[in-house]
Parts: structure tokens; C-alpha cells; sequence
């Protein structure tokens, strides 16, 4: 029986915990605005090193030995700013283990990070800390299986198919019913999702959820790494948990040798519980809003034009530039970034990347006379550069020291004809930080586009203790370049691209201004990728693709610019060979998009057809705001003119229907059923077609 208890939090989530003499910290029990339950009790910390494994054998995070073997020391709690923080400390005579959790005012969300000291007279190798363990299902259940009605909510990502989302059963062939109880032994395996090298969200994603619809209960999790990472889904012989870490030495050959004396702590993860998805999202979109780092573009979301998609593929010159840049102005856009190849003489701009001095073949009268020409037209001039490679023909190659790249056995890593900087190195650093304050001085650059196209794999062994241990010093010695790039140029904005959204982590997100979230060219695939974005990131960081071209027919150029409406809006296209009544539609989508920017930038994500498959014939993206909502649609099948959306929320509200954009195309049908929640759409015959709705209550105003 546990001696002792602490509860912490505020009204709208709380933990609490116990501990006893003969047993580690736990936790029993979580709140969400007053709902208590007691949730399956496991240590909070776990922990593997080389001297202590797991108990019994097995591959998971949890159910360790040290985990077992730590017992309670202290406590503290205060509060910083707009947040509160609680440290437990704990130690097995050989490790001091502090958990530290940090939540922010008024918002369902914990961030939770573990330190271990080593306080032993011997050298402690690390093999895995987690941030965050905990059980998820709830004690004394009606039902004899602790996991029946629960199901977890993931995703995964590939290159031109960001996003996929899908819900499965826990129960069932990855988590089979294995009686375990009757062996007095827990299971060995768990549902073990990971992400190894600097691609963190190339693969899987960081975020994922847990919801049990007929209990109301349910979490959500997301890890804040820009590099590997693991969280997993398991069972034991009296309930489900769920663990969250970052490089672990299973995945991603990480290991950690603490001296006497020294300190290691991992990567932040942030957990929130509640009683249905849509409280999940809100509670992490809140979490995300408060975490951002401050800048002004955060609310005004600029518009920006970048000449890439569809359009120049990375082949700028000042006679193609120039139209796009009237034209991009002239329908309302903000920034105009020019794209990959402004830096290259020889037409083989992609393993020359290194030096980013601009072309003369390119621009004969100097790179200088686009960007005046970006701010004559009253757009702020922006860049695309790949800092963290250097391609293998640059001079950078050589005129860097070796220890400046990653390296494994002394060798430089190359990958697609790029070596990877090393950011913990010195020269690196200066190099990165001449390139990007020459730009911003030379030229007044005002907007960077960030890309990363590489994925140098397990890391350098290279003045670390493992391949692991030398990529999480690079990781993290990355976030620190870019806190100090923005410190030193407060009013720069930065698109995160990672060859679309292959590291789009939430520690890259909270420093940085918006993500580009695919390369997809496909219009009419596109889509189920913006839709699904807000689940990864802020809405208003989703930077998803409008690229109308002259080809397009009226119904497919505002599809394609639907797609840009609900996110940062992100233009691109030949807008320039546009006819006068196109150019006019793409002008609507512009102005529609910047009277969205309030909406976006406070709104709660939700899916009105729930969340989007590759296939589905209809997608649909909602924004619920405190006085009404906006929902894109995007038909991409003639064979489904029409279609029912469900939002219990608004039941038993009257409705003002509004079209948003575009109001030039004739307006779809819509039918709504106050009783019911029930709006009814039908548009017309066009084989693809979009509309973006504003569903406002008729008793608010906005």
C-alpha cells in the first residue's frame, strides 16, 4: 500500500501520485476538469543501463530493473511565467532520477522531461530513459481485458504522402490476448513504433493518440525531438501503459556513459488525457500555441509566393522571376521567395550546395536587382537555402575542417551527394552563421526557406560515447544555432521544409514560423496531406501548397486553392500566364486567405468526415472558432456530388451558411438540420471541385 500521495496539476488536468517505502513513484491517477480516474500504476521513470536490464527480459521501454529499484527522495513545485512545474526526485543509491514536468496555465497538457545523475563511485551506461511512462487503462475495470474498446490513432509518412493517419484495435494480432496472468510474468513485446536519424517524422510520427469511446477516456502524446525517438504501446499482467523516449540503443545505437557525477536528460514529451478526441487535439493545439516561441509573423501569416512547385523546379533566372514577381503582387502576396538554384553557374545546382554566393549566369545584373525588384512590388524578399549540407563538388567541402562534418570512423558521412555538417563544431557554426547574416545584410533577406534534404542515418562517433549519443549532440546542438539565429534576427521568418515535412518534429515547429507539409504535385491528391496536417502541427504553421495553373479549369484552380485555405497559405503556379478571370479567382483565394488568419491562428481543428484516408472520394477540414466555424470540402470524385457532415456540436443551433471562397463559381447546395447536427452539401457536376464554408450561429456575431 502506498505511505504517500501527491496531486499536482490544475483544474483541467491533474496527476496523482503515490509511492511507498518498498516502491517507486507511480502514477495512480489522472483529472480531466474534475472527471478523476485511476488509471493502472507504473513507475514513472524507467530506465536501462548495461548493469541493469529489464525485469523480466524483454525489448521494451518499460519494466525495467532500475525502474523497480528507485525509491522516492523528495519533491519541489513553483511556478515560472504562465506555467507550473513539479520535480520528483527519486535514486536506487546508484542513480538520482528527477522527473520533471512543466504545464502551462489553463491548458490539458504536461511536458515531461527525466534527468539522471550518476551519484555512484562507477561509470553508469545508459541505454534508454524514458520522459514520460505511465499506465493508460483504468483500474478495476468492468471488463476482464484491460485493453477491449481500446484502439490507438498514428501516422505515418512517406515522401508525397505525408500524413496518413489510421485507427486500429489494440487488441488483436500485435497485441493478442496472451493470458499472461497466468504465467505471473509480463509480456516481452510491445507495439513499437520508432524513428531513427534526422528524418524524425520521415517514416512515423511523434504524435499519436489512445481513446477508449465507451470508457470516455483517452490520451495523446507528442515527443519534441528532432532526431530518433521511440514511444510504445504495451501491456502487463494488470493493464495497458504507454512509454515515450528519445534515441534508445535497440533503435538508433544511442548509449550514454555517465562518469561519477555527471548528467544526462532526455528529450521533452508532452502527454495529455481527456474524455473524447476532439479535447485530445484541442489540449495539444493549445500546448503547441503556448510553446511557440514568440514572433510577430505568428498571428499575421503572411502570404507567401514561392516560385518552386509546379513552376520553375528549382531553375530561377531574372527573365523568368520578374513576371512572377508582378504577378505575385498583384494578387495580394507578402513574400516572394525564389527557390533552389539561385546560388548555381552550372545548371547542376544539387551537390554544389555550400557556399550560397549567387549566380551571375542566372542574374546577369546581380542577384540584387530581383530582390529590389521583390521590394518595389511591396513583398518582403525571401531565400531558399539548405544550410545544414554541403555538397560534394562545393568548395565548403574542403575548406572545412574534417571534424566539421559528421563522421563514422573517421570518414565524412555522404549521402545523395551531400556531407552533413556537424553543428557542435565551431567552424560549422561560423560558417552557417556568415552565410545567413551576409544574406540578411547584403540583400535585406526577410524570409528563409529551410530546407533538408538528406538523412545522414545513425549519427557520428566522432567525440561521442556512440553513433547514437553523437547525432542527439548534433540534434540538439542544432536547436541551438536556430535560437540563436532568430535571438540575433528577431524579425526573421523561417519555413521549415525538410523535403516536404520529413522533419517536422515539434521542436523544429516551436521555433520555427511554418512547415511546408509535402512535395506532392498532385492537386488532387493533396488534399487527405493538408487536411491531416493539424494533428502534427499549429494550423497556422501548415503551409499547404496552392499552386493553380493556366491549364486548370475554374473548378480544379480553386480546388487547388482550398487546399491552402485552412493553413499558412502558400502560393505558387505560373500566375503569370493566367487569364484575367483566373488571376481574379487566385486574387479572391488571397484576400479570403488573410481574412482567415484570425480563425487559424485561435481556432480548434476538428475532421467533420472524420480524418482523412488517401482514397476518400471527399476530405473535409474544420476550424472551430468562439463565434463560429470554418470548413474546407474537397470533392475529388464526380461519382459523390453530395454528401453528410455530422457536428454534434452545433446541435440545436440555427445556422447562417456562408461562402468563404470561392464566391466567383456557382455556390453549392447546403441543407442543415438543427435538431440533428446534420449538414447536408451538394455541389455541382465537375469532376473535382472545393468550397470553403463559414457555418456561423445565428445567435453570435462575429
Amino acid at each position: 500500500m502506498p505511505n504517500d500521495m501527491l496531486t499536482w496539476g490544475h483544474d483541467r488536468f491533474q496527476l496523482q501520485f503515490s509511492w511507498s517505502a518498498d516502491g517507486p513513484v507511480r502514477l495512480t491517477g489522472v483529472s480531466r476538469s474534475g472527471n478523476a480516474t485511476e488509471v493502472h500504476a507504473l513507475p514513472v521513470v524507467e530506465l536501462l543501463t548495461i548493469a541493469a536490464g529489464s525485469s523480466p527480459a524483454s525489448d521494451r521501454l518499460s519494466h525495467t530493473a532500475t525502474g523497480q529499484r528507485l525509491r522516492y527522495v523528495s519533491h519541489s513545485s513553483g511556478t515560472t511565467g504562465s506555467s507550473a512545474w513539479l520535480h520528483l526526485v527519486q535514486t536506487d543509491g546508484v542513480v538520482r532520477v528527477t522527473t520533471m514536468l512543466e504545464q502551462p496555465d489553463r491548458v490539458a497538457a504536461v511536458r515531461a522531461r527525466t534527468q539522471v545523475a550518476n551519484v555512484g563511485s562507477a561509470p553508469v551506461v545508459l541505454r534508454s530513459v524514458t520522459s514520460w511512462s505511465s499506465g493508460f487503462s483504468a483500474n478495476g475495470s468492468a471488463s476482464p481485458d484491460s485493453l477491449a474498446g481500446w484502439s490507438r490513432l498514428f501516422g505515418s509518412s512517406d515522401w508525397l504522402a505525408e500524413g496518413r493517419w489510421a485507427s486500429t484495435l489494440l487488441r488483436g494480432p500485435e497485441l493478442p490476448d496472451l493470458a499472461e496472468h497466468l504465467t505471473g510474468h509480463n509480456p516481452r513485446s510491445a507495439i513499437e513504433v520508432t524513428s531513427d536519424g534526422t528524418w524524425s517524422t520521415g517514416k512515423n510520427l511523434p504524435t499519436a493518440f489512445l481513446e477508449n469511446a465507451g470508457q470516455g477516456l483517452g490520451w495523446g502524446w507528442q515527443i519534441e525531438h528532432n532526431g530518433a525517438w521511440r514511444w510504445e504501446i504495451g501491456e502487463d499482467t494488470s493493464g495497458g501503459y504507454f512509454a515515450l523516449s528519445g534515441p534508445t540503443e535497440t533503435d538508433s545505437g544511442w548509449t550514454r556513459c555517465l562518469t561519477p557525477g555527471d548528467e544526462f536528460e532526455s528529450v521533452p514529451a508532452v502527454v495529455t488525457f481527456g474524455s473524447k478526441f476532439d479535447d485530445l487535439v484541442g489540449s495539444l493545439t493549445a500546448f503547441r500555441r503556448w510553446a511557440r516561441r514568440p514572433h510577430g509573423d505568428n498571428a499575421s501569416m503572411k502570404v507567401v509566393f514561392n516560385d518552386y512547385m509546379n513552376t520553375l523546379n528549382g531553375d530561377p533566372t531574372t527573365e523568368k522571376l520578374l513576371p512572377l514577381i508582378e504577378a505575385a503582387a498583384a494578387v495580394g502576396a507578402e513574400i516572394f521567395c525564389i527557390d533552389a538554384g539561385w546560388y548555381d553557374d552550372s545548371g547542376h545546382w544539387w551537390d554544389s550546395v555550400g557556399e550560397w554566393r549567387p549566380s551571375t549566369t542566372r542574374f546577369p545584373g546581380g542577384l540584387g536587382e530581383v530582390i529590389d525588384a521583390i521590394r518595389a512590388a511591396g513583398m518582403a524578399p525571401g531565400l531558399w537555402l539548405e544550410p545544414e549540407v554541403v555538397g560534394v563538388r562545393s568548395a565548403v567541402a574542403e575548406s572545412l575542417p574534417l571534424e566539421a562534418f559528421l563522421l563514422r570512423h573517421g570518414q565524412r558521412v555522404e549521402e545523395h551527394d551531400r556531407y552533413h555538417l556537424d553543428l557542435r563544431h565551431p567552424a560549422a557554426v561560423a560558417h552557417l552563421d556568415g552565410v545567413v547574416d551576409s544574406l540578411v545584410d547584403e540583400f535585406g533577406i526577410e524570409f528563409f526557406k529551410f530546407d533538408y534534404n538528406i538523412n545522414p542515418g545513425a549519427g557520428t562517433d566522432h567525440d561521442a560515447d556512440s553513433v547514437g549519443d553523437g547525432l542527439l549532440q548534433h540534434n540538439r546542438a542544432h536547436l541551438a544555432w536556430l535560437d540563436a539565429l532568430l535571438d540575433r534576427h528577431p524579425s526573421l521568418v523561417i519555413e521549415n521544409c525538410a523535403s516536404g515535412a520529413m522533419r517536422s518534429d515539434s521542436a523544429m515547429l516551436s521555433r520555427l514560423a511554418m512547415q511546408s507539409t509535402s512535395d506532392q504535385q498532385d492537386f488532387v491528391k493533396l488534399p487527405p496531406i493538408a487536411a491531416a496536417a493539424p494533428l502534427s502541427m499549429l494550423p497556422e504553421q501548415a503551409a499547404n501548397w496552392a499552386y493553380p495553373q493556366p491549364s486548370m479549369a475554374p473548378e480544379e484552380a480553386a480546388f487547388a486553392l482550398v487546399t491552402g485555405l485552412l493553413g499558412r497559405f502558400y502560393l505558387s503556379g505560373y500566375i503569370n500566364q493566367m487569364t484575367a478571370d483566373g488571376r481574379s479567382l487566385i486574387s479572391e483565394a488571397v484576400t479570403a486567405a488573410k481574412s482567415l488568419r484570425p480563425d487559424i491562428s485561435t481556432g480548434t481543428p476538428y475532421w467533420p468526415l472524420g480524418l482523412p484516408g488517401w482514397m476518400d472520394g471527399w476530405v473535409s477540414l474544420g476550424m472551430q472558432g468562439t463565434t463560429s466555424d470554418v470548413i474546407s470540402l474537397w470533392r475529388r470524385s464526380a461519382d459523390a456530388p453530395a454528401v453528410t457532415i455530422e457536428l454534434p456540436h452545433l446541435i440545436g443551433r440555427e445556422l447562417s451558411i456562408t461562402t468563404i471562397f470561392p464566391t466567383q463559381l456557382a455556390p453549392w447546395q447546403t441543407a442543415w438540420d438543427a435538431a440533428t447536427g446534420i449538414l447536408s452539401v451538394r455541389g455541382d457536376e465537375s469532376p473535382v471541385a472545393a468550397r470553403t464554408l463559414r457555418l456561423q450561429p445565428l445567435d453570435t456575431t462575429d
